[in-house]
């Protein structure tokens, strides 16, 4: 049977879906994009749709690509999206489809047990005593786990010192030679994939791993004929991260302490080891030290031999001093490569700190863009200002270009998410990306939002660079979760208003004696922030607060009454001072073109669009959202902002808002969760 008509079989009223799912509703859009999906795989080529909310895209290119009979690889923005495909969504398929098929979930090597690095920790005198009851009950889990994915340890926080020191990193495996290679997981999970008919991964280990050739990627891709990108609004900017270079002191710190661990261990007294990582040690120092003392999470631009406000001839002299001591490291290492595997590796990265010491120490060379990351530590980095030579030379060339055995048919990608731009053609995501010739596909939301939902823009609000912003915002948000019992999400456009807004609602709630809680983005794991908002607060208390930033403007899901409202601060424009941004920008102008329209402004749209999603998840949600951005309605962008969102309705005052809280609160717990 032709794939089309398999498809069509399956999304049918009593078709495959309506034996998988608890609930089935022919979808017109679902169908639509399934054929188109289908389409592509039989004939090969690019397929970019955009699917609202709703659709159901995730059992779109599922079925589809499970029914052709075709080796799949499916990669999402995130492990939690990832897990989520690989436990529920496929298996729920499988049987559904009755397809025997294999399938295998396949995360980069910091989310798996390293069993040499755990022993090594064990030994590890330097293990603070904090994290020495974590490390046991690491130990203690790793005796029953068989896929050794920390995900699985219950309790583990995702920011916990102690996994760095219980993983490997690409610099500190030893691969083949390790003592314990016959059972490391990071293998064996690639040995499964290696095998299996549907492979799951994530964007971050496609392009790491494209980015250095590790046999990961080198070996699956070619072997796939179907490639889905899920949430591929997250692709350029995931992509940009692994196919530039960086050089962290806090890389080159790790670098001396496994030297000196090692060559302690391994090879006392055949160098002196200590003097070695001293002088390496010495050098990230001296590097963070000609830095100065920058705002802690600031990117500085670096145009010139230094970053700006850095002092080039420190700054030089410090980067000499890595290259150097790493390259002396290198040369005693060389000495003692044969006693132990551990030397091999530390030479090679001995080798690649000073190539990269002595790369940032000489001028960026266009297109890349370098600049410098400000934390506790730093971070040197130099990316290309987006994926598209990469996904056109090393992707898609690549399919064109190859011999294709006879009767074979080119590869089939899928890229798609809920937010792919702001016009017809998605110029926001195809351009970056290099799909200028890829087939358009945009599939409407089927929620009623002028039903649903509705938007308030409230005039005569302070302007968002107003000192008194924050604390209006506060005060409007509180004054909503106080009519809802919480039931609200905030979202921030920067750490700053973050912690301004979170404190005064703290304030606020504590003043009027209210019962629900609120809850702050950073004090606690993201997981346990988004359980908690969804059960009503600690303690199943009627409703939550949360105040939250960055991740949380997607990827967060509180269907039902649990989230009713959600006010957004301010337009998310990127950062103007940043590198990346202005080089991006700068890029459109030498063109011709309008670095705010044709950059900025696009961007906005979609992370207004993403920020939005938050508040309707299913046909029976309700719910109101608030911009509190007066920009919106004074400036000649507003109304494309505007028409970017869901089509909610309008509210024009205040006292349609007020009327639109009492009808929301009236509704909570009547059947909407």
């Amino acid at each position: 049977m032709p794939l089309r008509e398999e498809v069509e079989g399956a999304f049918a009223e009593q078709g495959a879906l309506a034996r998988a799912a608890d609930v089935f509703r022919v979808r017109p859009g679902q169908t639509h994009m399934a054929l188109a999906v289908a389409d592509t795989i039989e004939q090969g080529g690019v397929l970019v749709a955009e699917a609202g909310t709703g659709v159901g895209k995730t059992f779109s290119y599922l079925v589809p690509a499970l029914l052709s009979g075709e080796r799949v690889l499916l990669s999402t923005a995130t492990k939690a999206l990832q897990d989520q495909l690989f436990g529920r969504d496929l298996p729920r398929l499988l049987e559904a489809l009755e397809l025997p098929l294999r399938s295998a979930l396949l995360k980069g090597r910091a989310s798996y047990l390293c069993v040499h690095r755990l022993e090594q920790a064990r030994q590890d005198a330097s293990v603070e005593r904090g994290a020495i009851r974590t490390l046991a009950k690491i130990e203690q889990w790793a005796q029953a786990t068989r896929t050794g994915d920390l995900a699985e340890l219950p309790g583990l926080d995702e920011r916990s010192p102690v996994i760095p020191l219980v993983t490997s990193t690409r610099d500190n495996c030893l691969g083949a030679q390790c003592p314990k290679f016959k059972g490391c997981h990071v293998n064996l999970a690639r040995r499964e994939a290696m095998a299996a008919d549907v492979v799951v991964i994530n964007h971050h280990l496609f392009f790491a791993d494209l980015a250095v050739r590790e046999s990961g990627m080198a070996e699956l891709l070619p072997s796939v004929r179907v490639v889905v990108f899920d949430e591929a609004h997250q692709l350029n900017e995931t992509g940009v991260q692994f196919l530039g270079l960086q050089l962290g002191t806090g890389q080159v710190l790790d670098f001396a302490r496994d030297l000196l661990a090692a060559g302690l261990r391994l090879a006392r007294g055949l160098a002196d080891w200590m003097q070695l990582a001293s002088a390496v040690e010495r050098a990230a120092r001296e590097l963070r030290m000609a830095a100065g003392k920058p705002w802690q999470g600031s990117r500085l631009k670096w145009a010139g031999a230094a970053p700006e406000g850095v002092e080039a001839g420190p700054w030089l002299d410090a980067l000499e001093a890595v290259r150097q001591a790493a390259q002396e490291a290198a040369a005693a290492l060389d000495t003692v490569s044969e006693i132990a595997p551990d030397f091999v590796r530390l030479h090679e990265r001995a080798v690649r700190t000073a190539e990269r010491a002595a790369h940032f120490a000489q001028d960026c060379e266009a297109p890349s863009v370098r600049w410098l990351d400000v934390g506790t530590q730093l971070r040197l980095v130099e990316s290309p200002l987006d994926i598209a030579e990469t996904v056109r030379q090393r992707l898609l060339k690549t399919d064109a270009s190859a011999e294709q055995p006879a009767g074979s048919r080119p590869r089939a990608w899928v890229f798609t998410s809920a937010t792919l731009g702001d016009d017809p053609a998605l110029r926001w995501f195809t351009e970056p990306c290099g799909l200028e010739d890829a087939q358009i596909l945009r599939v409407v939301s089927p929620f009623d939002y002028a039903q649903q939902a509705a938007v308030f823009v409230p005039r005569g609000f302070p302007k968002p660079n107003e000192p008194g912003h924050p604390a209006a915002v506060a005060r409007l948000a509180a004054h909503g979760a106080a009519r809802l019992g919480g039931r609200t999400l905030v979202l921030t456009t920067t750490l700053r208003a973050l912690r301004a807004i979170g404190e005064q609602m703290r304030r606020e709630a504590e003043a009027a004696g209210a019962s629900y809680e609120v809850m702050v983005q950073g004090e606690l794991p993201k997981r346990v922030l988004m359980e908690r908002f969804r059960e009503g607060g600690q303690g199943g208390r009627a409703g939550c607060v949360l105040v939250a930033s960055a991740s949380f403007w997607e990827g967060f899901d509180a269907p039902g009454d649990a989230l009713q409202l959600v006010v957004i601060d301010k337009l998310p424009f990127p950062p103007p001072g940043d590198p990346l941004v202005e080089a991006r920008a700068r890029r459109l102008e030498l063109q011709g073109r309008s670095g705010f329209n044709d950059y900025f402004v696009p961007e906005a749209a979609v992370a207004l669009k993403q920020g939005a999603g938050r508040l309707i998840r299913r046909e029976s949600d309700r719910g109101l959202l608030v911009l509190c951005d007066t920009r919106l309605l004074s400036m000649g962008y507003g109304r494309r902002l505007l028409g970017a969102l869901p089509p909610m309705r309008r509210l024009d005052d205040p006292a349609q808002f007020e009327a639109e809280l009492d009808a929301l609160a009236a509704t909570a717990g009547q059947g909407h969760a």
